[in-house]
């Protein structure tokens, strides 16, 4: 909010609205905070206070994909660069659209989408890791893609280190993951065909879910 100038909106509103929207243990809730309610165009002038946006809909189930991983190729379509709105989950979603589309076509679960120099930067729907000489690494996210609160999570609990990663590194890395706030850790178990090992991202799995439970 701050990133796009939108006016103060106090936490302790934010939680009373998100809770009350809350109707079942396990479910979906989507949070949309917008600037607010203007004139026509694109000015900002004169919108003052922001509105908050709940919905709640059934939770997905994923143990299909947490147990036997998923298929992973690589999207043709480039991430555009943009620092100012990097890492951003925001409501100017086309790229993502597009990008689904492709992956829908692709006989692939997922497509892995690079930026326009090359640098890996996530996939369609989730933060991407990949673990490489003993380690899980996550793409840093200064010009493109979403900072997901799963792939908060895990740098917060020292989980997962972030670094530029070339697309290369997709082709030597021993294992992959997926991970956003519904899924958690989605193992891959083969990139463009070419088979991964499960063992450490199903290892993490169980580690994210034991940190999730103490929560």
């Amino acid at each position: 909010m701050q990133r796009l100038g939108f006016a103060a909106l106090g936490e302790t509103t934010v939680l009373q609205q998100v809770l009350a929207s809350i109707s079942a243990p396990d479910q979906v809730l989507k949070v949309l905070i917008s600037r607010g309610e203007g004139a026509r165009g694109y000015g900002t002038l004169g919108i003052s206070a922001p509105q908050l946006y709940c919905w709640t809909a059934p939770l997905p189930d994923y143990q299909q994909v947490r147990e036997h991983g998923v298929r992973l190729g690589l999207a043709q379509m480039r991430l555009a660069q943009q620092p100012l709105l990097a890492g951003i989950k925001h409501c100017s979603r086309l790229e993502t659209v597009l990008l689904k589309r492709e992956a829908e076509q692709s006989g692939f679960d997922d497509l892995l989408v690079c930026d326009q120099q090359d640098f890996l930067i996530e996939a369609t729907a989730a933060n991407l890791l990949l673990w490489q000489d003993g380690q899980w690494w996550t793409p840093e996210l200064h010009n493109a893609g979403v900072a997901g609160v799963m792939r908060q999570l895990l740098l917060e609990a020292g989980l997962v280190t972030t670094r530029l990663l070339p697309l290369a590194d997709a082709a030597q890395a021993q294992a992959m993951a997926l991970c956003n706030a519904l899924a958690g850790i989605v193992p891959a178990h083969s990139f463009a065909g070419r088979p991964l090992n499960m063992t450490p991202a199903l290892q993490l799995q169980q580690q994210v879910d034991v940190l999730l439970q103490d929560r």
